[in-house]
């Protein structure tokens, strides 16, 4: 997850005085709004738990009113200084961090801490309530929906809940897992539309572990639903024979057998994104990205009109950043912002072993048009971007396969380490 603090805004505090807020965004989108006080009193905290040496650097307190220049570079500082918190494998991790952003968006987002209930959808379309507290953190919620369900124990940490929404054409699109630094009602009451749920499915790419969960009959049934839904929603590539005998095993109720089938299936247990462009292997290319089994699969269509398909290996890829940027579009006039609207852009870049010897840079950009945030901020501006969502936009399998089966890219992991 990619921290930023791509702003800050002028807000009226008690008595009629103003601060300075700075709004942290995950992976693009707002999670919560925050002073400078806030933040240098959570460096304090971490400073005390876990001694000075593993501090990053903070930004220095000002005895005088600050300057917009140095409003700037305070951010700066302030921004290198969460995502260096969020990289540390300890820091990162810790409850004081995550405790410190899931209050933090309680209350950006001013939601009390009272009783309500909440809906988890399941991959075959039911759906289970859970009574929970507003200030429930994801383990939590994800526990609750355990208990009702009668997951066992050892079982829950293969599943996560997942922020999807749904289109007027019945497609879903992932938004985000739900993470621990969140609180899921908070999450799915601030995007203030009933487009938005919370599912359950897995959250492990190695299906050897799919033995496990199969082992008890709440998993199995679970898993069966979600591999039959990503087989009617065009996720995992299906043939006419192939489908002859899933069609066959779920008749039989056969669920395990079907499970082990479908374990053979490309795609399975992968994750597609929606449409967006990379520059590789040529600059301009429109991809579409899936991942799983340890690896982002590109089906890419080059500018002669190709298609290609190759894949990336998560273990040969040395380091990844994602950045976001708003850009106001011109409209034809003197003014480039009249418009009323911004291109919101998300990259997502990694460094990749090609060979032995050639480390190379690849980058998938996606964009989107939002409407200029309201002059007071009051209303919060999301971010639904594509490479932060994942379509399971139903897609024809057999010519999906007919388009990328002759095709693999070379030099990808193809020479020996």
């Amino acid at each position: 997850m990619h921290f930023s603090i791509p702003d800050t805004e002028v807000r009226s505090g008690e008595n009629g005085s103003t601060y300075v807020a700075y709004n942290i965004h995950v992976n693009g989108v707002l999670h919560c709004r925050v002073r400078y006080s806030q933040l240098l009193g959570l460096h304090e905290q971490i400073k005390k738990e876990y001694g000075s040496n593993v501090v990053p650097a903070f930004p220095p307190k000002k005895i005088f009113t600050l300057t917009p220049a140095e409003v700037e570079q305070r951010r700066e500082q302030l921004e290198k200084y969460m995502q260096a918190i969020r990289q540390d494998p300890l820091l990162g991790a810790s409850e004081l961090f995550n405790s410190f952003l899931r209050k933090a968006q309680q209350e950006t987002q001013q939601i009390p801490t009272e009783e309500v209930a909440i809906d988890i959808c399941l991959c075959n379309g039911q759906k289970v309530t859970v009574n929970i507290l507003t200030s429930y953190k994801t383990e939590d919620v994800l526990d609750a929906v355990a208990t009702k369900l009668d997951l066992p124990d050892d079982l829950v940490g293969y599943f996560s809940l997942f922020l999807v929404r749904e289109g007027v054409d019945g497609s879903l699109s992932f938004v985000r897992k739900l993470q621990e630094f969140e609180l899921p009602y908070v999450s799915i009451t601030s995007s203030r539309s009933s487009e938005f749920h919370i599912v359950l499915r897995k959250s492990y790419w190695d299906m050897a572990y799919d033995s496990d969960v199969m082992e008890n009959r709440v998993g199995l049934n679970l898993l069966y639903a979600q591999t039959v839904s990503d087989i009617e929603r065009g996720w995992i590539l299906v043939n006419k024979d192939q489908h002859r005998q899933l069609k066959s095993l779920q008749e039989k109720g056969s669920k395990k057998e079907f499970i082990h089938l479908g374990q053979t299936l490309k795609y399975y247990g992968y994750i597609k994104f929606d449409p967006c462009v990379t520059d590789f292997p040529e600059k301009g290319c429109q991809v579409i990205v899936s991942a799983g089994n340890n690896e982002l699969n590109f089906h890419v269509k080059l500018p002669n009109e190709q298609m290609k398909e190759g894949s990336f290996k998560v273990t040969r890829m040395r380091c990844w950043r994602i950045t976001s940027s708003q850009v106001p579009i011109a409209n034809g006039t003197t003014n480039p912002c009249s418009s009323g609207q911004f291109e919101i852009k998300l990259e997502l870049s990694f460094e990749y072993l090609m060979s032995k010897d050639r480390l190379q840079w690849v980058t998938i950009t996606t964009s989107m048009l939002q409407d200029s945030p309201d002059s007071n901020r009051e209303q919060i501006v999301k971010l639904s971007t594509k490479l932060t969502s994942v379509s399971l936009r139903g897609v024809s399998a057999s010519n999906l396969a007919n388009n990328i089966s002759n095709y693999a890219f070379e030099g990808i992991g193809d020479d020996d380490l």
